[in-house]
């Protein structure tokens, strides 16, 4: 948990300062390339270390020494095949999906960067999951650190050099007519470089390591049994990605050239100006918190599943509202606080990309009530996997992407990037409702309403006294950063004194054997 919380961090500091260096236009470039990849590494990636692990813990368990050694060698080799296709599909698809994407070829360039990327993630993805099913999380933990730190690295010294010598990049790609686009291209050649640290680590690892490797050969069954497990999956995290590339086509095509003035930006790149302001910007802020409570799905899963299996209904009922009041508890204050300072938020983050933010700020404050509502479907995701309903994530997210696709397609000719960041809100919303009312009906279990009005209660106290404080600090002529701290500390204090009067007393009333219920 640590080194993937220390992994999001070197993110934004790789993310926000690309963002300053390439600007709304550049970063149309770098999120077209990501929308094509992420549904291929996806696909191929996602799912694949918990199900190596899964197999590993369990033959580790037996004591078939060489049967793990099978399951590694397969893996392996299956994944390996399906990295170098994946590989190969996106940089085959790169020129067309660039024209289609952007209306020419510059963003081919940061497509076929990134590329190699799903090649090495399979292979890291199977010595992540082989460790771990041997007990051993310290090689995940820190090939996490390395893959973040090659990339804030690499990819940000890529770009400025990029930027600063425009020429290196024509000998390269003599097709690229937009600097930005390769300064664009440079940076996703350091997400690649990541993952090629991050594999070279557990290369080093194998060649150093003293551990005995019994011979081993292909299974057909353990392949079998590794598609079946790890494709579930894969295909909900495509589903999942799904809506960056509606985000991308729809606010690119349905935004009329030229419908913003904005200095400096030719009326043809007004769409990919707002686009990539949207997707760099104000995504990327919002999927701040939501990665961080979706460790506490992974967390509830076994709870869930023992609970489950065991036919305790208190128990299962106590994991369930666990999960869901820590997310909250979580998202609550960190939405409204987003949403009351989102200009004081993005100015800080983004100090020399003034026009960007300005785009910005009203669809980050659209996106916060779908930032609660994803943070809390997470452990309902991981806790429907628990209770024997694999498949129901899959069709919870391919609805919500249709309510997605629907909503874009209404609200952004009339809205903007703001139509975007409002049909976001309202898929996570209509997600977050199925999910409840499915996940209810599998188990049986009913959820009390009044602990999560305690805290939206708490959340209102905290932004009712954020925006005091910011009120007060703005007339005063404080800055940025003053009336961030200002108002953080005022509505901090405000939402925990609340959380303790609404939900601690009672907690200290409990006897000792209900206190396992956490808040409750």
């Amino acid at each position: 948990m640590l080194s993937a919380a220390a992994a999001k961090l070197l993110g934004a500091f790789f993310k926000i300062p690309l963002t300053n260096i390439l600007g709304g236009v550049g970063m149309s470039y770098f999120s077209c390339a990501y929308s094509i990849f992420m549904p291929v590494y996806s696909l191929t990636v996602t799912g694949l270390t918990a199900a190596v692990a899964r197999m590993t813990a369990k033959a580790a368990a037996s004591g078939d020494s060489s049967q793990v050694q099978s399951i590694r060698r397969t893996a392996l080799i299956l994944f390996s095949l399906a990295g170098l296709c994946g590989s190969a599909v996106i940089a085959t698809l790169a020129r067309p999906f660039s024209i289609l994407s952007v209306g020419n070829t510059d963003a081919q360039a940061a497509i076929i960067m990134i590329a190699p990327t799903v090649f090495f993630g399979c292979i890291t993805a199977v010595e992540r999951g082989y460790c771990e099913g041997m007990s051993n999380m310290y090689p995940t933990a820190i090939s996490q650190v390395i893959e973040g730190a090659v990339k804030v690295a690499a990819g940000l010294w890529l770009c400025g050099y990029v930027t600063a010598h425009p020429d290196m990049l024509q000998r390269f790609f003599p097709d690229i007519s937009d600097i930005r686009a390769g300064a664009a291209a440079a940076g996703i050649l350091g997400v690649t470089l990541s993952s090629v640290g991050a594999w070279l680590f557990f290369a080093v690892m194998a060649l150093f390591s003293r551990e005995r490797r019994t011979s081993s050969s292909w299974s057909v069954s353990t392949a079998k049994e590794l598609t079946r497990t790890a494709l579930p999956t894969g295909i909900s995290a495509v589903v999942t990605n799904l809506t960056a590339l509606i985000d991308m086509w729809t606010v690119i095509g349905c935004l009329r050239p030229g419908t913003a003035g904005i200095s400096g930006i030719s009326a043809e790149d007004i769409p990919h100006f707002v686009y990539g302001s949207f997707s760099g910007i104000a995504l990327t802020v919002f999927n701040l918190v939501p990665s961080v409570t979706n460790m506490l799905g992974k967390g509830a899963l076994t709870c869930v599943t023992s609970a489950y299996e065991s036919g305790d209904r208190t128990a299962l009922r106590n994991s369930t509202v666990q999960a869901l009041i820590v997310s909250a508890v979580i998202a609550v204050p960190a939405s409204v606080g987003m949403g009351v300072l989102s200009r004081e938020v993005l100015d800080i983050l983004y100090p020399m990309q003034s026009d960007e933010v300005m785009i910005c700020v009203q669809p980050l404050r659209l996106l916060m009530p779908g930032m609660v509502c994803l943070c809390v479907s997470y452990p309902f995701f991981s806790m429907l996997q628990a209770v024997g309903k694999p498949s129901l994530p899959l069709k919870i997210m391919l609805m919500g992407t249709a309510l997605k696709l629907a909503g874009n397609l209404l609200l952004i000719p009339v809205m903007g990037a703001e139509g975007a960041a409002l049909s976001t809100s309202l898929c996570y919303g209509a997600i977050l409702l199925v999910s409840l009312i499915t996940y209810l009906r599998a188990t049986e279990i009913k959820l009390s309403l009044p602990p999560f009005a305690k805290v939206l209660y708490s959340g209102a106290v905290c932004g009712g006294m954020a925006y005091l404080a910011a009120s007060f600090m703005r007339r005063n002529g404080a800055s940025d950063i003053a009336v961030l701290l200002a108002s953080a500390v005022s509505g901090g204090a405000a939402y925990t004194a609340m959380l303790y009067i609404l939900m601690g007393v009672r907690t200290q009333k409990k006897k000792p054997a209900q206190r396992q219920a956490g808040f409750l």
